[in-house]
């Protein structure tokens, strides 16, 4: 019996948000591809063990692996899915591209898109859904030449591949989440659809634009949702209890204050948010970002005369405002201080700010450092690099929609 849904593969799928938002969205996932086994054992834990989201192929191990290593050693398999396939997501590892770190084409990590487009080939999913960071749209510079645009590159080879693309830049935040956050999203319909053409492929920024009011009203919440809707109920004041780590603390909730924030519980009975533990920051620490929260701009760099008056070298630290959106966040938590405690965001701050439900459970370690960082994805790193699951939300209906014409 065909299944009833539209199907969909995962690439560089990461911890699972854009996969989430599919699923709610009423797709039925194939299988996901993510080379990180830290970011891989959450995606498993709550899209495989515990919704059973996916409809895993006995031939495809359940465990992280390269896009690559899966072209190489299941070619055959992937072409015989043809026809089968409704929708290929996800865009490759974005940090070669970001403008929050070193651009650099040289990026190994770069080559990844010809790994994608070859995919795209095997499969000859109907419709492509690609999502990378701003800096995807702009050139490199290379001795006062220009370098490569490469959302230039992969809307050409999409092109020739037989899609009809279309890419646009969107701010996540116009769409209810409560963070400042500009990523490149690209449609692609197949060419020898029915009725396919370049319009169907603008026709998801159109709708989707048109359709976010009623989206967010249909959850409860509104576009302009601020940092302190989304988190004020995981305060730090609110009281304590003893971490799952040792030597640490977690945060109980206190009641919901916020629609979002009764949105982002639904699912969970728990005394504790998962992933809420707070850090154990020194007492100078403490005190340098009380002094940092009475007298720096919010939702701003921190100013020269603060950073040479603690001596601080870190490029980024910024006091979010309670009553903004969070800039992008990042990676990285020592980015920014909490709005109204002296302290980092936790990790399930970090998940609320992406719109990621709180049944929604995060696995491995919380942080790393040093030459680690490499190999590693951390809690946070997996957060950081997420789509938001309710933006994910809303394109899956639009891109459900299309298929449907």
């Amino acid at each position: 019996m065909k299944n009833a849904k539209p199907t969909y593969i995962d690439l560089f799928a990461g911890c699972g948000g854009l996969s989430l938002g599919l699923h709610n969205a009423g797709w039925q996932g194939v299988f996901a591809i993510e080379k990180s086994p830290d970011a891989f054992k959450t995606l498993q834990h709550n899209l495989i063990d515990t919704v059973s989201h996916f409809n895993w192929p006995n031939w495809l191990p359940v465990e992280n692996q390269e896009i690559d290593s899966v072209i190489k050693n299941y070619k055959d398999k992937l072409i015989s899915l043809q026809g089968k396939i409704d929708l290929v997501a996800g865009g490759p590892p974005c940090q070669g591209f970001s403008m929050a770190g070193r651009r650099n084409e040289a990026d190994d990590r770069n080559n990844l898109i010809k790994s994608y487009i070859k995919f795209i080939k095997l499969i000859q999913p109907k419709i492509i859904f690609f999502e990378n960071v701003k800096g995807f749209t702009l050139e490199f510079k290379k001795n006062r030449e220009k370098g490569k645009k490469y959302s230039n590159y992969v809307e050409g080879a999409l092109d020739r591949a037989g899609y009809y693309v279309k890419g646009q830049l969107i701010n996540f935040a116009d769409y209810g989440i409560p963070q400042k956050r500009t990523r490149f999203i690209l449609v692609g319909i197949k060419k020898d659809l029915k009725g396919a053409s370049k319009v169907t492929a603008t026709e998801f920024f159109n709708v989707i634009e048109k359709n976010k009011l009623s989206f967010l009203n249909s959850k409860g919440i509104s576009v302009g949702t601020t940092i302190q809707d989304a988190i004020s109920d995981l305060l730090k004041s609110n009281g304590t209890t003893d971490s799952e780590t040792n030597g640490f603390q977690a945060g109980i909730y206190s009641k919901a204050k916020s629609k979002y924030q009764r949105l982002m519980r639904l699912g969970s009975n728990e005394k504790v948010a998962d992933s809420h533990r707070f850090p154990n920051h020194r007492p100078e620490i403490t005190s340098k970002f009380k002094i940092i929260l009475e007298n720096c701009r919010r939702n701003k760099d921190i100013d020269i005369e603060t950073r040479k008056k603690f001596n601080i070298k870190k490029h980024t630290v910024i006091p979010l405002d309670a009553n903004d959106k969070s800039p992008t966040i990042t990676t990285l938590p020592d980015d920014y201080i909490h709005y109204c405690e002296p302290r980092i965001l936790t990790v399930r701050e970090y998940a609320r700010i992406q719109s990621f439900p709180d049944w929604y459970e995060f696995k491995g370690k919380y942080t790393t450092g040093g030459k680690r960082r490499i190999q590693e994805v951390p809690r946070y790193s997996q957060i950081g690099n997420a789509i938001p699951p309710l933006f994910g939300e809303q394109s899956g209906l639009i891109l459900k929609s299309l298929i449907g014409k």
